[in-house]
């Protein structure tokens, strides 16, 4: 069968980072993990995590990419790839087991656990008086028959004999002033210490799997569109299962029917007639808090703006709320009745055409235009 372009099987742009690219393989293995597929179904996740598996083996290797960007699939032959079709699930968590929360994202001994992202939408309602959001997600957490070890139950991973468990070794690197030495993952235990040598039979020795976890995020007054509140610890365990990383969640903010946001202001049109813009009156506005009275001053013009001073949004780093602008707007009206006609032609009749400063400037520009010069 002929293989996919391995940057479609993952997901992503043939130019995304290496960290782009981590994290595509890592959502999609999880995806096909083999505890979140049964039935039927099993068959074809295994083969879609087995080609994700080499879809990343080649990508995230700085010299296979490179091959495989200029000579595709044929310039892979002899480069080391592995035959994943052949492999077993353990066997592949065993190979990328720092992807899935078994040893570091970097190399190496780290502490701190897998961030995780999310997003809520909110309308400018909740953004006003600050919201509080329940959430439902899954994450990778710990293996609940083997305690977050990896091994079966009733034996313990042994203490790595190459780096004699501290998970780190030294090499010689030769360069150009000299052999210098560099501390690197130890390569038998991959920067864990520990080898498991009889694999848990429910998460296949990465020690994790995957749960749900409900909580409730309180989100703050004023916050804006892509804003990420972060709420700690809510992550995934990291390598030692000491601290886990964060839960990053994204604001995303709901269009309003009626009104818009500019910072923490707010900004609605309001449609007048032409009666009102002469003689002046009152309207009612919609705002975040209720319906609001607002007196047009006579001779408004069509455009004019006015202002609703602390009916804006609260600042998040203040809790000031900004304000709220109304522009008004002439409405003519499309038909008349035979009474309103009547009205409008005496009034046209008496009207007296005052030359504003704006009038005669364009008064005078047209002249200019269309005025023949002595």
């Amino acid at each position: 069968m002929e293989k996919r372009d391995y940057y479609e099987v993952l997901g992503v742009s043939r130019e995304a980072s290496v960290d782009e690219i981590k994290r595509a393989y890592r959502k999609g293995a999880l995806k096909h993990h083999p505890d979140n597929v049964k039935g039927d179904d099993k068959a074809a996740a295994e083969r879609k995590f087995k080609e994700l598996a080499e879809a990343y083996e080649v990508l995230s290797d700085p010299a296979k990419r490179q091959r495989y960007d200029h000579y595709g699939h044929e310039g892979l032959r002899g480069a080391g790839v592995h035959d994943f079709s052949n492999m077993g699930f353990g066997d592949i968590f065993s190979m990328f087991e720092d992807i899935f929360g078994g040893g570091s994202m970097g190399g190496g001994m780290s502490d701190h656990g897998l961030d995780l992202e999310t997003e809520v939408k909110l309308t400018l309602e909740q953004v006003a008086g600050g919201h509080d959001e329940a959430l439902e997600f899954e994450r990778m957490d710990y293996c609940e028959t083997c305690g977050g070890s990896g091994a079966k139950p009733g034996t313990r991973p042994d203490k790595c004999s190459t780096c004699g468990g501290y998970g780190r070794v030294q090499q010689q690197v030769p360069g150009f002033f000299g052999v210098s030495v560099r501390v690197m993952p130890c390569p038998t235990c991959k920067g864990k210490g520990r080898i498991v040598r009889e694999r848990c039979p429910v998460c296949i020795g990465s020690g994790r799997q995957k749960k749900k976890r409900a909580l409730t995020v309180h989100i703050p007054a004023g916050v804006q569109e892509g804003q990420v509140v972060r709420v700690r610890g809510e992550g995934e365990p990291g390598a030692t299962g000491t601290t886990r990383g964060d839960l990053h969640v994204y604001i995303r903010i709901k269009p309003h029917p009626l009104l818009t946001r500019r910072g923490d202001d707010l900004v609605c049109q309001a449609p007048i007639s032409f009666s009102q813009a002469a003689l002046g009156g009152k309207i009612q506005v919609p705002t975040l808090w209720g319906m609001e009275e607002i007196e047009v001053p006579a001779g408004t013009q069509s455009g004019d703006v006015l202002r609703l001073k602390g009916l804006g949004l609260p600042s998040t780093r203040t809790g000031r709320k900004g304000d709220q602008y109304v522009q008004l707007n002439i409405e003519v009206p499309r038909k008349l009745s035979k009474r309103q006609r009547e009205l409008l032609e005496q009034y046209a009749e008496i009207e007296e055409v005052e030359v504003t400063p704006q009038r005669k400037s364009f008064i005078d520009k047209l002249k200019e235009c269309f005025v023949p010069q002595k």
